[in-house]
């Protein structure tokens, strides 16, 4: 009886992970469907995020990728042409062809795109956002720049460094990587000119395209509501509480020792 016990209490724990897992997902469903008919749209939702997951609860990091560019394409073409789209967003970037398969998906969409970003949406996630109709961001959310990386080396700071010595001092590895560099560079501005096109005048269009993908800042740049705003991007900031909310249903993994704790209700001052 004891060792029955004993393996009941250890299956239980092992299923524990995968029994949360599905708990979330069906909450986060309910939490999509809620916000879809308040809104009348379709709601999509690519938020990159630790969890655990699997049967053993290995945490997990994930970026856009191709499967993620094939569900969301999937997702769209699901969706009538004329219904808006709801886009939440929440990653540190991810692959250029992924990030521009999708993006191009939204900006053919005939209905209203918005794209929401209650935290963050850097590098291939700014590129999603700027393929939108309207950009929603708090005060505190950012976005990021969205010049190429090539072999973990910043595609401009490549070109720089051809560019400041003779050829004779460069080795044959360095050449190719500034080849590809430069290639990177102007494809992936060109395509930002493309999403940004018919949504502000041509030649700030030029600029901004010429601003976010030329190094101009770091990678990890982070790029507030305010100064999107001057950039000439179109942002508004009526982010719905369900969209945290949302964002709630997607936790990371439990550390050892909290980093952040607080109480989860809503405080308001009081009169003194």
């Amino acid at each position: 009886m004891d060792g029955g016990f004993f393996w009941i209490v250890l299956l239980v724990i092992m299923l524990q992970p995968v029994l949360q897992q599905r708990v979330l997902m069906a909450l986060r469903q309910r939490k999509i469907s809620q916000l879809e008919k308040k809104r009348g749209s379709r709601v999509i939702l690519l938020v990159h995020r630790q969890e655990t997951m699997r049967l053993l609860g290995f945490p997990l990091v994930r970026y856009i990728d191709v499967e993620d560019s094939e569900q969301v394409l999937r997702a769209i073409h699901l969706t009538d042409p004329k219904m808006p789209i709801d886009l939440i967003l929440q990653t540190p970037g991810g692959l250029v062809l992924a990030a521009l398969q999708i993006a191009r998906a939204l900006q053919r969409h005939q209905g209203k795109v918005r794209v929401y970003v209650p935290h963050y949406a850097m590098s291939g996630g700014t590129l999603l956002a700027l393929a939108a109709d309207e950009i929603v961001m708090c005060h505190h959310s950012v976005l990021g720049p969205v010049d190429p990386q090539i072999a973990g080396k910043p595609a401009v700071s490549i070109l720089n460094v051809v560019q400041s010595k003779s050829i004779d001092e460069v080795d044959d590895e360095t050449l190719i990587l500034a080849d590809i560099a430069e290639k990177a560079v102007r494809q992936l501005r060109e395509s930002v000119l493309d999403l940004l096109l018919g949504k502000m005048p041509p030649e700030q269009a030029e600029q901004l395209a010429d601003t976010l993908t030329s190094g101009r800042w770091t990678h990890d740049y982070p790029i507030t509501e305010a100064e999107a705003r001057r950039l000439g991007l179109l942002i508004a900031n009526d982010m719905p509480d369900e969209v945290f909310q949302l964002m709630e249903l997607f936790p990371q993994p439990v550390r050892s020792r909290a980093s952040v704790e607080y109480l989860p209700t809503p405080h308001e001052r009081q009169p003194k």
